[in-house]
């Protein structure tokens, strides 16, 4: 489950929904009712914060989300999406992460979800992150 003062439009999670859970992307939000409506790429449907589960980090996600890779002489890997930078420890380890754009660091000692990461990105770039080229 998810808190739903972490979710944002725009922001990549799954949804269960009679035992089927799916991935899909968060298109509006109902502050009153604390639901959020997500679109799975079949159709949009409001759902309660108890069907909202994180979505975690892959190479997979990252590359939808556009991120450059290069796995770096000493074992740590660096994804760049523009000036945004995110160090992991070791190819498809993200259990912690170094993030950081322009003079802004921050240490991150525990796995994240992609909401998590679209969170810290816009925090920190004032973009939005998604599947589309950010330069």
């Amino acid at each position: 489950m998810i808190n739903f003062n972490e979710v944002k439009v725009g922001d990549y999670l799954m949804v269960e929904n009679d035992g089927s859970v799916k991935r899909g992307v968060v298109t509006r939000l109902n502050g009153d009712e604390k639901q959020a409506c997500v679109d799975n790429g079949v159709q949009e449907f409001w759902y309660e914060t108890n069907q909202l589960l994180p979505l975690p980090i892959t190479q997979g996600e990252l590359e939808n989300l556009q991120f450059d890779s290069v796995t770096r002489e000493d074992g740590n890997v660096k994804y760049s999406k523009g000036a945004f930078r995110m160090l992991i420890p070791a190819e498809n380890d993200f259990s912690k992460y170094e993030l950081w754009y322009r003079d802004e660091r921050r240490s991150i000692d525990h796995a994240l979800s992609v909401h998590e990461l679209q969170n810290h990105f816009y925090e920190m770039t004032k973009v939005h992150l998604d599947d589309t080229k950010f330069d």
